[in-house]
């Protein structure tokens, strides 16, 4: 009989919220340097936010960062693959949601909103269209799909999850 996949975790209410990344917002974040990433790239790094992560989703920013547009940027692809690694909790497999998620047109995407959907995460950050399209059907299950900057335009002053300032 093959293993069991994990179960997600029960994260009390005073913990930090769960958010997977997709590649590009990953990109967003420690590459590009994006301004409207910032506020997301602070909350994972201070620990008000956490990431999570399976190995073909870390794989894939690998992948994307042997592309050649990486080496116009300043900061060195391993670097940023390195820094995705230690704001990640690395899981080995998605856990048996209690439901299907929803079907997401690219199936390369897949992997995120399996992930999202199973584990009690909160966010799900992208900027990919087939993604962000799936926002309404995991709205009801408490999924919120969005891009970094949304993320911190979603945010309220003050609020002890997104550390905005009021």
């Amino acid at each position: 009989m093959p293993p069991t996949p994990p179960a997600p975790i029960a994260a009390p209410a005073t913990d930090p919220a769960w958010v997977v990344v997709d590649t590009n917002a990953w990109l967003d974040l420690l590459l590009f340097n994006d301004p409207g990433a910032q506020p997301l790239q602070r909350a994972l790094q201070a620990g008000r936010l956490r990431a999570v992560a399976t190995a073909p989703m870390l794989d894939e920013l690998a992948d994307v960062l042997t592309r050649p547009f990486v080496a116009d940027w300043p900061i060195a692809a391993v670097q940023v693959l390195a820094q995705a690694r230690v704001l990640c909790h690395l899981v080995d497999a998605v856990p048996v949601p209690d439901r299907p998620a929803p079907r997401c047109r690219d199936r390369d995407d897949q992997k995120f909103i399996d992930l999202a959907w199973a584990w009690p995460a909160h966010w799900l950050i992208s900027r990919d269209r087939a993604l962000l399209t799936l926002a309404r059907p995991a709205s009801p299950r408490g999924l919120h799909i969005t891009t970094p900057a949304g993320w911190a335009g979603a945010s309220t002053p003050g609020c002890p999850t997104t550390g905005m300032a009021a």
